[in-house]
């Protein structure tokens, strides 16, 4: 990759990138990380992007690798060790207005099964279209929209049984 696209593609996704890994991560240190090293992966990979997908798309699938991969290796570490890390995105909530029915989501959210957390999350959070959310799972768009509209009745579910 020539240093002009590198730094196009850099300047144009770098937030959105880093937005989407802050979703998975919670973490800004984290999230910066991973994001760098989407964006290095990107520019410094023998296997050139083939077009196949939006540049997005193509950066958060490297990106949401890199988190597995680090996951795979802290858990390793977690296991041993048993340290628990405080969470630095506290914003996320100062945006909500109601702060007893966040609280509540979030709890609902975090005992929700996957795929509805993720795609949820990508969605609220992320501020991913269904399309978008479609590729990074390799499914269709309609997949990602009836998922979401799950997570979400699902979601309204458990706050009306005062599950959580």
């Amino acid at each position: 990759m020539n240093k002009d696209t590198a730094e196009k593609l850099y300047e144009a996704f770098y937030m959105k990138v880093f937005s989407y890994v802050m979703t998975l991560t919670k973490d800004q240190n984290d999230a910066m990380e991973i994001t760098q090293e989407t964006f290095f992966r990107a520019m410094t990979t023998d296997k050139a992007f083939r077009g196949e997908s939006e540049s997005y798309t193509w950066l958060c699938a490297i990106a949401k690798n890199l988190f597995i991969d680090d996951k795979r290796r802290s858990s390793r570490f977690t296991e041993e060790e048993d340290v628990e890390r405080p969470d630095t995105k506290k914003d996320i909530e100062k945006e909500l207005t109601d702060k007893d029915s966040s609280f509540r989501i979030h709890r609902i959210l975090h005992t929700l099964e996957e795929p509805y957390k993720e795609v949820f999350q990508l969605r609220v959070f992320g501020e991913l279209s269904f399309n978008e959310i479609g590729s990074i799972f390799g499914k269709t768009e309609t997949w990602a929209r009836v998922t979401y509209h799950r997570a979400r009745l699902k979601i309204k579910e458990r706050m009306e049984e005062n599950e959580i």
